[in-house]
């Protein structure tokens, strides 16, 4: 043995460790094999959630979330999932830097509730985890499932709501003005929440008429590849095609050709500021839930007015695929507004699988009339 290796050492024993020592000397409590609902309520109120509901991760409602479940806490036995009302006239505004602070700050709320009742779960004696509301999500393996829980789904079960023509998910008193989050845990609640027993959508069709893309069509399609390519233009295809705009010029000037300034702005801003929606336009018109419905049945006429064609009238780029319904839409039923084709940023596999999910209806044509 060289003279310069230290000299070999016991390992000491795991059970002389101090903090192995002190904690075996203390008595510890269990959690309790139960948690009430009520307790669970008020957990999650007290943590700044404005509604509950609880779902068990093997319930039949629920049963293909089950397996992402157990996939980020193997112990799970039961959803908590809460809403966080967001501020309506932010959300309306046809400024969509107003709508974008409330939907950012919303969801930063979201999170911050979610990870209160994580904690107050984890200090009672309970597994609990929390996935984001929005993004961050597991985008690695897009093309595939990139979201960890299906809140929309949960949310439904729990009885927060039920998804409206729009695809939103309408609470029977704050209308769809809400973001959504969950919990996963391994308490077990003694009550489970019931599904509401009817649907809060008016099918008034408003949305139908402020979405720029017409992405919500009158036989109940949606055509996910318009709303994608429009309303998340700076989230991950968008930025993929604006990525590879700028890959592709071979000079500024190139660039400025392809690319307005506004629109360079735009990008930066998402990236300093959290990524900016486009749209949203059908959540800010709708008009269901206790909340906000007063003021629609004591004037239509001032909702449309103040709420609905000042989006519809908006002078703005709208982002479309070329030859697509959307483009069409955009042209015939908006003249203020732009369409601008591009591409959504995914390659052509992929896009035929998003078809899949809702397939683009076709352009219109003269005999449509």
């Amino acid at each position: 043995m060289s003279t310069m290796d230290p000299e070999p050492s016991t390992r000491p024993r795991l059970a002389d460790h101090p903090t192995v020592k002190k904690v075996t000397g203390q008595s510890r409590t269990a959690p309790e094999p139960v948690l009430t609902a009520a307790e669970l309520q008020r957990i999650c109120l007290d943590a700044g959630a404005d509604d509950v509901g609880f779902v068990a991760v093997d319930d039949q409602r629920v049963t293909e979330e089950l397996e992402h479940a157990r996939g980020i806490l193997p112990t799970a036995r039961t959803f908590v999932s809460f809403c966080v009302r967001m501020n309506r006239d932010n959300l309306r505004s046809p400024m969509r830097s107003l709508a974008n602070t409330e939907f950012n700050h919303a969801d930063d709320d979201t999170n911050e509730v979610a990870r209160r009742i994580t904690r107050a779960l984890q200090d009672a004696g309970y597994r609990a985890v929390y996935p984001s509301p929005g993004y961050p999500m597991e985008v690695e393996q897009f093309p595939g499932r990139v979201w960890v829980i299906a809140h929309k789904v949960i949310a439904e079960a729990a009885g927060l709501g039920v998804m409206g023509i729009h695809r939103n998910v309408i609470h029977p008193k704050f209308g769809n003005f809400i973001l959504l989050g969950t919990v996963v845990t391994d308490a077990v609640v003694d009550e489970h929440s019931a599904a509401l027993d009817f649907n809060p959508c008016l099918e008034c069709k408003l949305c139908i008429s402020a979405c720029p893309v017409g992405a919500i069509t009158e036989n109940d399609g949606f055509d996910f590849q318009a709303c994608y390519t429009h309303n998340y233009r700076e989230f991950m295809g968008g930025f993929t095609d604006w990525a590879e705009t700028v890959a592709d010029s071979g000079s500024r000037d190139e660039y400025r050709k392809r690319v307005t300034t506004g629109e360079s702005f735009s990008m930066w801003q998402s990236l300093s500021f959290k990524p900016n929606y486009k749209a949203g336009y059908c959540m800010a018109v709708c008009p269901a839930g206790e909340d906000v419905i007063g003021a629609f049945i004591d004037d239509r006429k001032g909702h449309l007015n103040e709420v609905v064609r000042p989006l519809q009238n908006k002078a703005e780029t709208v982002y479309v695929l070329p030859g697509s319904a959307a483009e069409e839409h955009v042209t015939r039923r908006f003249p203020s507004k732009t369409p601008k084709p591009v591409t959504n940023g995914f390659p052509d596999e992929v896009n035929t699988l998003l078809d899949q999910i809702g397939p683009r209806p076709r352009p219109r044509n003269d005999s449509d009339e």
